[in-house]
């Protein structure tokens, strides 16, 4: 994913009310802008870190700078969570989740479960249906090791008992994290700070949900998926069928 104009440099002042943040431009004018993430952004709030900046020009928005890489951990991260189901598109077009890119027709955003939407349903004639749901990943405590989720989510919970409840529907289901940040090497549940939605996923994987992780590649120019990166987490099973691969084949 190229970014349709250049990111604005900028110094992070502060991140405030899950929404809004204060930072100060290259030439020194002090801006709020807003912030495309909920959650907590462990890590990625440090006044006085590098960010850079997508600026819009319409009329029906109240701030004109939003969010997009914070650099943290000598790395540049991706805190835009309405981007990962546009990374995980990339991906599996890319060929990194082949086995994906093996249905007939894929969709968007469709109803399903207990009044939710899935990120992306796959069909074919010949293999049915395939349910994803995309998480957005960007924290990292431990060098390599990229873990989800950041804070407690209920709503991320709820969503795994769905997935499962398609899978003993008769149809496929995937959890597909996409992980901004290209310094991890491999993936892992944050279960100290949300217990809950670490036993939905371990009900989920014992109902047959098949789990994937992959990393993007990250420069204020672009976003791109690059590899997918082992899930250590007991009883974790990966997509079936054609092996998971790398840009480079690898």
């Amino acid at each position: 994913m190229q970014f349709k104009s250049p990111l604005v440099p900028a110094t992070l002042v502060a991140r405030y009310k899950r929404f809004l943040f204060d930072a100060v431009l290259a030439d020194g004018q002090a801006i709020t802008g807003s912030c495309p993430n909920t959650g907590s952004m462990f890590g990625l709030t440090t006044p006085g870190a590098r960010v850079w900046l997508s600026e819009h020009d319409s009329p029906t928005r109240k701030y004109r700078h939003c969010l997009e890489l914070v650099e943290a951990d000598d790395t540049i991260i991706g805190v835009n969570t309405g981007l990962p189901n546009r990374l995980a598109d990339e991906a599996i077009d890319a060929g990194l989740i082949r086995d994906l890119a093996d249905y007939g027709e894929r969709l968007r955003e469709q109803r399903y479960g207990r009044n939710s939407r899935i990120d992306i349903l796959l069909q074919d004639q010949a293999r049915g249906k395939a349910y994803v749901e995309v998480k957005n990943v960007h924290m990292s405590r431990t060098s390599g090791l990229a873990e989800f989720p950041d804070s407690v989510t209920a709503r991320g919970a709820k969503h795994l008992e769905e997935l499962g409840d398609m899978v003993e529907s008769g149809h496929r289901a995937i959890m597909l994290y996409m992980i901004q940040r290209p310094d991890v090497s491999r993936f892992r549940l944050c279960r100290d700070l949300d217990p809950i939605y670490a036993a939905a996923f371990d009900r989920a994987v014992a109902r047959g949900v098949e789990a994937i992780a992959v990393r993007c590649d990250i420069t204020p120019e672009f976003i791109r998926p690059d590899a997918v990166v082992p899930i250590e987490e007991p009883g974790a099973r990966p997509c079936t069928g054609s092996e998971a691969a790398n840009r480079n084949g690898k």
